[in-house]
């Protein structure tokens, strides 16, 4: 009889083991972080540190780690804890950018992982903002409610101006510069960047972050955090804090004083920080989150770059599309706040700003 012959089947791969980021040091973290295509500024560990010290928040971070014990992926969680608004997990909060980065398998492990965190700890939501679509667990969905903005860049300002930047735009720019407001850049000008974001957000109707929060970014990241200002002599008219990484820089938080509107000072802010961009080697320019077709979307399409879909995850499902809330309500909040002095609105807008991880 001819000898048997059997055929062996592959033996599955083991799952990766899910753990937590402990008080140790997340060198391996951060090395992992700065390796993955598709991380983002936010997944460093530093703004674990940068949650608990400013705002007081509790982050769980969460790891993946692969049969040999190797870290495969990584997902940080931070608790957003609100009488208003309920107990979510989100990742991360305050940015644009957050969700599980690693292989296929520790991905699909940490997001499974992150729903089981949601359920046991009672979270009302689980959001996690990324840029690249995720493969979905049980439960899951996709709020597709916000985009960004992304613009290549050339390899040099001149090119960028004269050979890319309609003419109605370079007229727009030359207008502020024409009237001697000029751009800086700078962490020494945390001061002034407060001053014009916070003022901004109260004529908004929307609480602003303390002040600590800055200080605490450019502390941690002073490698990434870039803050540009524009002055009216001695006088802080507009102002921006973004981030610089692997060869993008993103304008996280911008705003301008609504009385030198008519100057157009927004228009070098932006400009200004397509510049720095530049300087400092970067090949795309983030213009941050916005909502499709509002008056954000359409100053930075204006500009000439890509609109990118951010189909952040939500848990629950229904979770997928924005929350629905009282629009009469909402609107009488937002004009009372910016009815407040200055002063107290930005005593009281830090103690809310912690509780809201929708900005």
């Amino acid at each position: 009889m001819p000898p048997t012959t059997t055929t062996s089947r592959p033996r599955p791969r083991p799952e990766p083991v899910l753990g937590r980021l402990g008080d140790d040091d997340p060198t391996a973290w951060d090395a992992l972080v700065r390796a993955t295509p598709g991380a983002s500024f936010g997944h460093l560990s530093a703004w674990r540190g940068i949650l608990r010290e400013a705002l007081g928040l509790e982050s769980v971070y969460l790891t993946a780690a692969a049969a040999d014990g190797s870290l495969a992926g990584v997902l940080p969680l931070v608790r957003i804890r609100s009488r208003l608004f309920g107990h979510s997990l989100v990742s991360m909060p305050y940015l644009n950018e957050g969700g599980p980065i690693g292989t296929p398998a520790a991905r699909r492990a940490l997001l499974e992982g992150a729903v089981a965190e949601a359920r046991r700890s009672g979270a009302r939501l689980l959001e996690l903002r990324t840029r690249a679509a995720q493969e979905a667990v049980a439960g899951t969905g996709a709020a597709r409610h916000k985009v960004t903005v992304l613009l290549e860049l050339p390899d040099t300002a001149e090119e960028l101006w004269s050979k890319r930047l309609p003419s109605k735009l370079r007229s727009q720019i030359r207008r502020p510069q024409k009237e001697g407001l000029v751009a800086r850049f700078g962490p020494e000008l945390r001061d002034a960047f407060y001053q014009v974001f916070a003022r901004n957000l109260r004529d908004l109707g929307t609480p602003v972050h303390p002040r600590a929060f800055f200080d605490a970014i450019a502390a941690a990241l002073p490698e990434q955090v870039v803050f540009g200002v524009v002055f009216a002599g001695d006088v802080a008219v507009a102002a921006g804090c973004g981030f610089l990484w692997q060869g993008e820089l993103e304008i996280t938080w911008a705003g301008s004083l609504r009385e030198h509107k008519r100057a157009a000072p927004n228009m070098l802010l932006y400009w200004a920080f397509m510049e720095e961009a530049i300087r400092r080697g970067a090949r795309t320019f983030n213009f941050g989150r916005c909502t499709p077709d509002g008056g954000t979307h359409r100053f930075k399409q204006q500009w000439g770059g890509a609109d990118v879909e951010l189909p952040w995850v939500r848990w629950p499902e229904r979770g997928a599309e924005p929350p629905s809330a009282d629009g009469a309500a909402f609107r009488l909040a937002t004009r009372a706040w910016q009815r407040l002095p200055l002063g107290l609105a930005n005593r009281l807008g830090p103690v809310l700003a912690r509780r809201i991880a929708t900005y």
